[in-house]
């Protein structure tokens, strides 16, 4: 995968792509990133690329020109990524979708966001990673990079456990325990311990359910549940443990 990143702090993601995951499937050839300096297409020669808002206001407004040349200046048909808090929300099944793009193109926006003119002209699909305010688009952009990178195959490894995670089937990941079994008060379950692989599947079912059932209900709407699963819930509901 190819992913172009138009930011006015190129520095920001690529010194972030330097570690772990994101490293490794970049040596692995799995997604090359390509940071570009919005000031490069600045129209002027101080290389400044905002304005003061027409109509006043505060803060300063990133124009559209730069931004435009910039992402003509790409070659390729990239599917544009914006981020904004008027964007739709990132989830996992998104990022499942955008995995299976193969060049993605991102603009970052900074100040008090961009000409309007930038949506007219480009059309991106908009994004936001949550309803809260941020600096600058560079770090949605990087949650998007880690986001969809590690479901590319062959970045977590044959394996990884991805399909254990949360969000992986719409529900919330079970508990996970490690060495040592004893630590302060608190022991292993011993469900864990028996070697009984069934058994230990169906525990981290049923934990994943209660797990989800208490602190994220919303998702129980739209997981892929199966009757075994409504029967758990229904036993939840009514003797909660």
């Amino acid at each position: 995968m190819h992913i172009d990143v138009l930011t006015l702090f190129p520095e920001m993601i690529s010194c972030s792509l330097e570690f772990s995951i994101l490293r490794r499937a970049q040596d692995k050839g799995l997604i090359v990133v390509n940071p570009i300096n919005i000031r490069d297409f600045s129209e002027n020669k101080h290389r400044t690329v905002d304005d003061y808002p027409y109509g006043g206001g505060p803060g300063m407004i990133l124009q559209a020109g730069p931004i435009v040349k910039a992402v003509e200046s790409i070659s390729g048909q990239p599917r544009i990524i914006l981020f904004s808090p008027q964007g739709r929300k990132l989830s996992h099944s998104y990022a499942q979708e955008l995995a299976l793009t193969n060049h993605l193109l991102l603009i970052c926006a900074h100040y008090e966001g961009f000409d309007e003119r930038v949506r007219d002209l480009l059309k991106p699909e908009e994004l936001s990673i949550g309803d809260y305010i941020l600096t600058g688009g560079e770090l949605p952009a990087l949650v998007l990079i880690d986001a969809v990178t590690r479901l590319l195959p062959g970045t977590l490894g044959e394996t990884a456990g991805g399909e254990h995670e949360s969000f992986y089937d719409g529900l919330l990941e079970f508990p996970q325990y490690t060495r040592p079994q004893h630590f302060r008060h608190l022991s292993v379950p011993s469900i864990l311990l028996s070697g009984n692989h069934a058994a230990i599947r169906s525990w981290r079912r049923r934990e994943s359910l209660r797990r989800t059932k208490m602190r994220r209900p919303d998702l129980l709407n739209s997981a892929n549940l199966s009757a075994s699963d409504i029967q758990i819930l229904e036993e939840l509901a009514s003797n909660p443990e």
